[in-house]
């Protein structure tokens, strides 16, 4: 059943395309992931199904039974209210129908009411739909899905008022979650949450019975969330069934079947045009109706548009100017308060050169205050701490802080490293895809990811033997994540990392150090070696728990069922193929014995051209019969020739 449909979308802003002629459909049920670039217009189509932004043309239909939830990435607006108490507004009809029974419960402890037996009929109605619609558990639920997000009982007497942008985000995602819409649309909702609440997400997300659209660049997220894609790019949209990395498959199959039609066509559009010359040339009326016939179809050909080169990929790479000593750094039994607050305490590590460590912890744990520590930057409240020699430390920072908003692009750049000259500048920027007027934006007013991608520079540029990234793939679009990703690969310094990217802490790590309130656990390999150190057997146990013989039963006969379609596809497609090649030998042993003629006809005609045989009226008339034979067969071998095209 169809929920939700889009057809023709366009959005523009003057002469700048955003969507052109997006349409798709959404069945009840579907889990989809919407990829693409950034400012491709994810976040912008789903504003207009959202019906918070109107499309330039086109339409967007909601099944009229459908409620739909909408998580933001940012402006998430509350009250002055507690965070609690910003949550509990999504119970207002259970608050409503507990003062409804209260109130009934006080009249039917009369009996001598006369309308007595009324009053008990509807508190009997009332508390069966209370108790249908989840009035005995919306309470658990509320705590549940609170402290998941992160919110412990001291945290949700805050005022959501002063929650952080992380905290906001998290808060507006729980509120959603229980509103529990039957179409829910989230724009990048792990951008905040920590490793812990990602599984608890997920986890919740599988279990969800409504329609699901999520723009995500969490390539993890999506490989466990959604079976369906909906790529955007250059303002379109193509669907795929699958999670991301079938997607990935999919469309670099689809891509490369897009350009063998294409330069299928445009040899065949050549070949056709030759023929249509050649036939011109031989003078006779058949061809030459033959050839005005070829012109008219090939007029009306449906061409192929030429496949999008894939865009610019940002260009990166880490250099260090000099090497470090052996021991990068050593720590042992840190500690860091906020007055009453301890962060962490009893932290201990080393780090060696040309390590690549990976730092995790739930939220509030003090992994970005940690680092600060490590850097100078900050001080512990005791313990010990060592630099080793010849570090030289190069910072990202995951809020941009060290950014100056009122500076351009250009000018944040000129005023760190400034023995560039602008033109070398404005040729590195390039590669950071900041081109032509881009450099002169403010950095105010640029994107996440614009940001993220100028604090990179800036590290590349340093010269630093060792980084130390908090978040460094945040606000980053998938396919730059993956450039990030390859250029720390390469990087022959040492690297400390803060991230919650799964698939950062797949390929980068040698070591993953997970930061408690009580010290660090040390795990001697990447995320999968730490899910299979934390987790043994969860994901296999709870599934196989779940799953039944009816199960099994009906997946093998599925199965056979995808075996034997499988077989029959390839069956048809191999018939298929031994056509083309029968016709293709066919028409290249026809243009061959056309080519032979052709040169019989012009060999005849410079003979026929010496005046010394111009007397030969008998050879003269022999050798027009020939061509006149050779014409005839070269027609008939058209003919043969166009019925196989």
């Amino acid at each position: 059943m169809i929920v939700l449909s889009a057809r023709d979308i366009s959005k523009s802003y003057g002469t700048d395309i955003i969507t052109e002629d997006v349409s798709f459909g959404v069945e009840k049920g579907d889990r989809i992931g919407i990829v693409g670039p950034n400012g491709c217009g994810k976040s912008t189509l789903l504003n207009i199904i959202a019906g918070d932004l109107e499309p330039s043309s086109g339409n967007i239909y909601i099944r009229s039974d459908q409620t739909l939830g909408y998580l933001r990435q940012r402006n998430h607006f509350f009250g002055g209210g507690t965070v609690i108490g910003e949550a509990q507004k999504t119970f207002e009809h259970f608050f409503r129908m507990e003062r409804e029974i209260e109130e009934l419960q006080a009249k039917i402890s009369d009996h001598t009411r006369p309308d007595f037996e009324r009053c008990l009929t509807e508190y009997t109605a009332l508390i069966e739909e209370y108790e249908k619609q989840g009035g005995y558990t919306y309470k658990s639920e509320l705590s549940a899905v609170l402290r998941a997000m992160g919110f412990s009982d001291e945290d949700q007497q805050k005022k959501a008022d002063v929650l952080s942008g992380g905290e906001r985000t998290r808060l507006a995602l729980a509120c959603m979650l229980l509103r529990k819409p039957d179409i829910l649309i989230l724009d990048e909702p792990t951008n905040h949450l920590d490793l812990r609440m990602l599984a608890w997400l997920e986890n919740y997300l599988r279990g969800y019975q409504g329609t699901l659209l999520v723009v995500s660049h969490d390539r993890y997220f999506l490989d466990r969330i959604v079976t369906r894609i909906f790529d955007m790019s250059g303002g379109t949209l193509n669907a795929y069934t699958g999670n991301y990395s079938e997607f990935l498959v999919k469309k670099e199959e689809r891509m490369e079947a897009l350009r063998r039609e294409y330069e299928k066509q445009q040899a065949e559009i050549a070949r056709q045009e030759d023929m249509i010359r050649r036939f011109r040339q031989h003078g006779t009326e058949h061809l030459a109706k033959r050839a005005r016939s070829r012109e008219k179809r090939l007029a009306h050909i449906e061409l192929i548009e030429k496949p999008e080169e894939a865009q610019s990929r940002m260009k990166l790479g880490f250099e260090q100017n000099f090497k470090s000593g052996g021991e990068v750094l050593i720590c042992e039994d840190l500690s860091k308060s906020f007055g009453v607050r301890q962060l962490f305490s009893g932290v201990s590590m080393d780090v060696r050169k040309g390590e690549k460590v990976c730092i995790i912890g739930d939220n509030g744990t003090g992994k970005t205050t940690l680092l600060r520590i490590l850097m100078g930057e900050e001080m512990a409240d005791k313990g010990y701490l060592k630099v080793g020699y010849n570090v030289d430390f190069g910072y990202y920072d995951q809020g941009q802080r060290l950014l100056d908003d009122n500076e351009t692009v250009l000018g944040e750049m000129k005023n760190t490293y400034h023995l560039y000259t602008d033109t070398e500048m404005r040729s590195l920027l390039g590669r950071f895809l900041f081109k032509g007027d881009d450099v002169f934006k403010l950095v105010g007013d640029l994107s996440g990811g614009e940001k993220a991608k100028l604090s990179l520079l800036k590290l590349m540029l340093s010269g630093a033997n060792t980084l130390v990234l908090d978040e460094p793939t945040n606000h980053l679009d998938i396919e730059s994540r993956e450039v990030v990703e390859d250029a720390l690969m390469e990087f022959g310094g040492t690297l400390i990392i803060v991230s919650h990217d799964r698939y950062l802490l797949t390929r980068i790590p040698d070591r993953i150090l997970e930061l408690t309130d009580s010290g660090m656990i040390e795990y001697k390999g990447n995320f999968e070696y730490y899910l299979e150190k934390t987790s043994p057997q969860q994901e296999g146990s709870s599934e196989v728990s779940e799953r039944g013989p009816s199960d099994k039963a009906s997946d093998t006969g599925r199965t056979l069922e995808l075996v034997r379609a499988s077989e029959a596809d390839r069956q048809a497609r191999k018939q298929k193929e031994a056509e083309e090649r029968r016709r293709a030998r066919r028409s290249d042993e026809i243009e061959k014995r056309i080519h032979e003629l052709e040169g019989q006809i012009a060999d005849i005609e410079e003979a026929i051209s010496d005046p010394s045989r111009a007397a030969d009226f008998e050879w003269m008339h022999k050798q027009s019969e020939i061509m006149a034979k050779c014409e005839e067969e070269i027609t008939g071998l058209y003919d043969e020739w166009l019925e196989l095209q």
